[in-house]
C-alpha cells in the first residue's frame, strides 16, 4: 500500500458537485493499493498514521500525533499512485490492484483507522472526485507498507 499524507487545515471531497466528506484539521490521505497488498499492510499503515508525530506541540516542534492533536482524516482512494511513468508518455496502471481487491482493502484500512480512535471521512471509491484542501505547512509525506 502507498499513502500520500498531507497535513491540512481543512479539506473536503465532492462528487458531482456535492460534498461527500469533509474535515477540519487533520490529514488528507491519498490511498493506493497494489496486487500483493494484504490486511497486514493496511494494519501497518493505519497504526503508523495514527501515531505519526507531525503536529506541533506547545514549543512548535513536530511532536504530536493526530490522536494527540484531535484531528480527523479524509481518506481518498487513488489508484494512480501506482502509475508507472518510466516508459512512454502515458502512465501504465498495471501495478494498481483490481477494483474488487482494492475496494475491500481500502474499506478495511478506513475501519482500522477508526479502530485507532480517529474520525474518518471518505470519498466514493471509483468515482471522479474533486478534492479541496488547505495544506498545512505544507507537510506532505509518502508512506509505503513494504
Amino acid at each position: 500500500m502507498r499513502v500520500v499524507l498531507q497535513r491540512s487545515k481543512e479539506a473536503k471531497v465532492e462528487v458531482d458537485g456535492k460534498a461527500v466528506g469533509s474535515i477540519e484539521k487533520g490529514f488528507v490521505l491519498l490511498v493506493g493499493i497494489t496486487h500483493s497488498d494484504e490486511l497486514e499492510d493496511a494494519k501497518y499503515l493505519a497504526e503508523k498514521i495514527a501515531h505519526l508525530r507531525v503536529f506541533e506541540d506547545e514549543n512548535g516542534k513536530m511532536n504530536q500525533s493526530i490522536l494527540d492533536s484531535g484531528g480527523a482524516i479524509l481518506s481518498i482512494s487513488q489508484f494512480t499512485l501506482y502509475g508507472d511513468t518510466r516508459k512512454g508518455r502515458r502512465p501504465n496502471f498495471m501495478n494498481a490492484a483490481k477494483p474488487d481487491l482494492a475496494k475491500e482493502l481500502y474499506d478495511q484500512f478506513n475501519i482500522l483507522l477508526r479502530d485507532q480512535g480517529l474520525t474518518v471521512e471518505t470519498g466514493i471509491f471509483g468515482a471522479m472526485m474533486d478534492v479541496h484542501l488547505i495544506n498545512d505547512g505544507p507537510v506532505t509525506l509518502i508512506l509505503d507498507s513494504k
